[in-house]
């Protein structure tokens, strides 16, 4: 990944630059009760993907933050049309879905053992198995997931999970954004919905799409 001056942030604070590592400064995670829990890489966490049935991941999140829990849950902003009146709505891109930043131990007992999260399971990994042959719970790698975050945090509406078919690759390049909301974000170019978009991979999950990029705005990097 290639260095970057630093961008701000959503929230007014500053992401630093992209190194050769994933140990950025990402967002905060901040609950609705105003507590707050930092991203800190660590060799013994993983970022796990849990599934919170009837829509409600940002109460699974808020729990988590406050127990200590780095948790993400991504979101966007929707128009919608309510009464006749045109509204605007933050809403989760990925319904259900929590990420969050925690040891193997921690996720087996927010999953197992909380009486106030009976409501919460792993979203397992439908493309492995384990030696019992069950699939295992799924976990995103390091990279991808902070490349996730930093382009979903701003919750731009143009954002859009997009299947692979959708996805007109210019060519096999990776690039990195280089100005603009999506500052940072490394991808592949496509073109979707008519517009050159980068599009970012979640493994186990699918592809995400930025909104329009201009070609002034990105760089080609080494794969």
């Amino acid at each position: 990944m290639s260095t970057l001056s630093n961008v701000s942030s959503r929230s007014g604070g500053i992401i630093p630059a992209r190194a050769a590592t994933v140990a950025v400064t990402l967002p905060e995670a901040k609950s609705q009760k105003g507590v707050s829990v930092r991203y800190a890489p660590s060799s013994d966490m993983k970022w796990y993907v849990l599934r919170a049935t009837y829509g409600r991941e940002r109460k699974v999140a808020e729990h988590l933050i406050n127990n200590g829990t780095y948790a993400y849950v991504a979101q966007r902003y929707v128009r919608r049309r309510i009464n006749n009146k045109l509204c605007v709505r933050l809403m989760p891109l990925l319904p259900n879905l929590v990420f969050a930043y925690m040891t193997a131990e921690q996720s087996r007992r927010y999953v197992r053992e909380t009486p106030e999260l009976p409501y919460i399971e792993y979203y397992y990994n439908r493309l492995d198995h384990n030696d019992d042959g069950f699939n295992p719970p799924l976990v995103i790698p390091e990279s991808e997931m902070v490349n996730f975050i930093l382009a979903t945090h701003t919750h731009n509406e143009h954002v859009l999970i997009v299947s692979p078919e959708r996805c007109k690759f210019r060519n096999g390049d990776r690039v990195l954004i280089t100005q603009g909301a999506f500052c940072g974000v490394e991808g592949r170019v496509a073109r979707i919905a008519g517009q050159q978009r980068v599009v970012v991979t979640l493994t186990g999950i699918g592809f995400l799409s930025t909104a329009y990029i201009p070609t002034a705005f990105i760089e080609r990097v080494e794969n």
